[in-house]
């Protein structure tokens, strides 16, 4: 079965305002009165067109659960999770995750997905389009996997109750 995952606000706004900003420095690079530096306009113009591309290419778009898999969609890549080696999948409430910090990630273009941490759960792998509707996947070897399924209820009953 496929689940959505929507953006939230603050995404769209993130999403909308960085992809203006770099057009706009994209654009005030070779648009000057006097002679640019076209060494230092090229490097920065990359610099900005690899980010922005990393930061599309593995962004969630949507999940999948079938043939005994977990599957997390991303236009470069999927991440592929067997279910067997899925200990828990539970719909978190909002304040489990007050007070989580981005330790190595993105925080609000096309998403949120890399790694981050708080005192309650601990280290974290994201792949979210937004900051409600968490459902956090605990597997075997004690890893925490935050998803944003826009169907969260739906999406937790296809798993098994939990193991140990």
């Amino acid at each position: 079965m496929k689940y959505k995952a929507s953006w939230d606000n603050l995404t769209k706004i993130i999403t909308v305002g960085v992809t203006v900003l770099f057009l706009g420095i994209f654009g005030s690079l070779f648009v000057t009165d006097g002679k640019p530096d076209a060494g230092s306009s090229v490097v920065i113009a990359v610099i900005l067109f690899v980010t922005y591309f990393v930061s599309y290419i593995f962004r969630p778009v949507g999940y999948a659960v079938s043939d005994g898999k977990l599957i997390i969609q991303r236009p470069f890549n999927e991440v592929v999770i067997e279910k067997s080696k899925i200990r828990s999948v539970e719909i978190l409430d909002d304040e489990k995750l007050k007070w989580t910090f981005r330790t190595f990630g993105v925080g609000g273009l096309f998403g949120y997905y890399g790694k981050f941490y708080n005192s309650k759960i601990g280290h974290m792998t994201w792949y979210a389009t937004r900051r409600n509707k968490a459902v956090l996947v605990k597997t075997v070897n004690n890893k925490n996997i935050i998803l944003t399924p826009d169907e969260a209820a739906d999406f937790v009953r296809q798993f098994d109750t939990p193991r140990t």
